[in-house]
């Protein structure tokens, strides 16, 4: 097990949870991936791009989640996996990626799952970002120039896919406090708050897991 700093956020759509991430990694001098993941898993397992474009992080009801693991663990080129829903098969890419990630880099992970592929890994910092609905509809208002419902509708049907997701895929619950080391509202202290927290946070982890 390498020493690599890996932050994995989980967000509500609308709290800022990506902008966070890039900031916080700008300053750590590593690097955020959030859609670069899915070019990254999209070159390493052969599938196109665009299959991970039309099934990231989206909800699934097809197969049971022991199955789909028993394949991971299995193989690639298990029959089990060939004969596997294609959303099955761009989250164990995304899986995979992840770990070879955090192998190789200290990074920012956003969303995918990526706190619970790395629930094994004594240097992951599992982070979920939030902020009050208010908070969220008018960021959401101004980023996209849509009204009050518009933007109300989108927040409620992306968290409500980014919910079933993580559900679906991990054993724990998307937002729940004890699914994650830190939770924290970005709507109160804003983006510079919310990563100078952050920052302070890390730091104080590593010098407690170095003293134990």
């Amino acid at each position: 097990m390498n020493n690599n700093l890996v932050i994995t956020i989980g967000r509500q759509y609308g709290s800022a949870g990506r902008e966070i991430g890039q900031t916080l990694a700008k300053r750590l001098g590593i690097k955020c991936y959030d859609k670069e993941l899915l070019a990254v898993a999209a070159k390493e397992s052969g599938l196109c791009h665009e299959l991970f474009e039309s099934h990231d992080e989206k909800p699934t009801s097809s197969f049971l989640y022991s199955l789909v693991m028993d394949t991971y663990s299995m193989g690639y080129s298990s029959s089990g996996y060939m004969d596997m829903p294609i959303n099955h098969k761009v989250f164990l890419a995304q899986f995979d990626a992840i770990k070879k990630l955090a192998d190789q880099e200290s990074c920012i992970i956003v969303g995918r799952c990526a706190d619970y592929a790395l629930e094994e890994y004594p240097h992951t910092y599992s982070v979920f970002i939030h902020a009050s609905l208010e908070k969220r509809i008018q960021r959401i208002k101004r980023l996209y120039e849509l009204t009050d419902d518009k933007a109300k509708d989108l927040i409620v049907k992306t968290d409500k896919k980014r919910a079933s997701y993580y559900n679906y895929y991990s054993s724990k619950k998307w937002g729940e406090a004890k699914s994650y080391d830190l939770c924290v509202d970005s709507g109160v202290l804003g983006v510079e708050g919310t990563v100078q927290l952050l920052e302070a946070y890390i730091r104080i982890k590593k010098e407690n897991f170095s003293f134990n």
